[in-house]
């Protein structure tokens, strides 16, 4: 059998149904990743989660909060998640109506998470290019399994046309032969990317998250970002915020999953806690802190066998989050050098009178030539 007979068969038995097979490219040594895991769980004594933490991306690691995401997902009384899975499919046509409608993309989704949303901007993409080729992109390969099969569910899409990846993307020299391999499979064809469902917040350092994915776009190419968002900055919507996920059990299974996975801390949901503040003129924070409420020093296993002291009162950080104001926005977007193409903003539960909702916003970089000469929040916000 030649390489071009091989090919042919192995693109033949990726398409054929049945186990859904799927061709991966791996991009991490996931030895180094488990490393990496556990000398943040090394960290320094705090009681505010400033010391020991699960960085972004290791709170989805694994096929355990793989499956308790997907839980909390599809949990009705996670109205948040649950409204804004279920009004995307709207906000994205709106978009796409308005800016990407006529247009041939290829997709590079930048965490995949449970596909749904990735499956509404296939069934549209698909439209303007039936040759589109789907790049989903995440830390954790189970994730990227699951998401897949949602976002590719119904969809008239070859298996051969779909080339998960598995990398971080918060890490720069990962944006960089991500680029190159966009390159090489695509040539010059312009690219959506996409970072969905609020994913931007989960980083301490969000700024520098999208400045550092600005640098895989090329002209024509175009980014899809979800930012949860808040009309009021003060003590008391800081205190709501923190109380929105505070009240969904699923949710505190999935921020301590990670510790389920991957130590032999006996998990307590009582000792779970969701701290709300004011970040500057830019966002409510919301931290959400596993704290030691025994009275006395536990000795927790780490996936090296070492074993971490955790003291009374110690904290270890599970997650983190954001919602923003649109001064935030606009600081963010200015300084990663992208210009805002098109935004749409709704509120979410308006019942509760929270103020808050959630922007799906389209940029393109600055030397596109899109005009972007007026006021970056205004804009964002005018939609509605």
């Amino acid at each position: 059998m030649g390489p071009l007979d091989f090919v042919k068969l192995l693109e033949n038995s990726i398409n054929e149904p049945g186990l859904g097979w799927t061709l991966c490219f791996i991009g991490e040594d996931q030895s180094n990743k488990l490393a990496e895991l556990t000398q943040e769980l090394r960290g320094e004594f705090s009681t505010t989660g400033d010391g020991k933490e699960i960085l972004s991306g290791f709170s989805y690691w694994g096929i355990g909060p793989t499956i308790a995401w997907d839980h909390a997902c599809n949990d009705r009384f996670y109205l948040v998640m649950k409204e804004s899975i279920e009004s995307f499919r709207s906000r994205w046509y709106q978009i796409h109506s308005n800016s990407i409608k006529g247009q041939e993309y290829h997709y590079v989704s930048l965490g995949v998470g449970t596909g749904e949303k990735d499956q509404f901007i296939l069934s549209l993409l698909l439209n303007g290019n039936p040759n589109l080729l789907y790049f989903p992109v995440d830390m954790s390969s189970e994730m990227l399994r699951l998401g897949v099969q949602q976002a590719t569910q119904g969809a008239q899409l070859k298996g051969s046309h779909v080339l998960p990846i598995q990398i971080d993307f918060s890490i720069e020299r990962n944006v960089s032969e991500l680029r190159k391999l966009l390159d090489r499979v695509l040539n010059d064809s312009p690219v959506l990317f996409s970072l969905l469902g609020n994913t931007l917040a989960n980083f301490q350092q969000d700024t520098e998250l999208l400045q550092t994915l600005s640098q895989l776009m090329r002209r024509e190419d175009k980014l899809l970002i979800e930012v949860a968002t808040t009309e009021d900055l003060n003590e008391e919507a800081a205190q709501k915020a923190a109380q929105e996920y505070a009240k969904t059990k699923s949710f505190r299974e999935f921020v301590t999953s990670a510790l389920l996975q991957n130590t032999d801390l006996h998990i307590d949901l009582n000792s779970v806690f969701f701290e709300g503040s004011i970040e500057a003129d830019k966002a409510i924070l919301i931290k959400i802190l596993y704290r030691n409420l025994t009275g006395n020093k536990i000795q927790v296993v780490l996936p090296d066998r070492s074993v971490m002291n955790f003291e009374d009162q110690d904290t270890i950080r599970l997650y983190l989050t954001r919602k923003y104001t649109s001064a935030g926005i606009e600081k963010i977007i200015s300084d990663s050098n992208l210009a805002l193409v098109d935004s749409l903003h709704i509120s979410l539960e308006p019942r509760n009178r929270n103020r808050f909702g959630m922007n799906l916003i389209l940029l393109a970089p600055h030397s596109s030539g899109i005009n972007n000469k007026s006021p970056v929040a205004r804009d964002i916000w005018s939609k509605r």
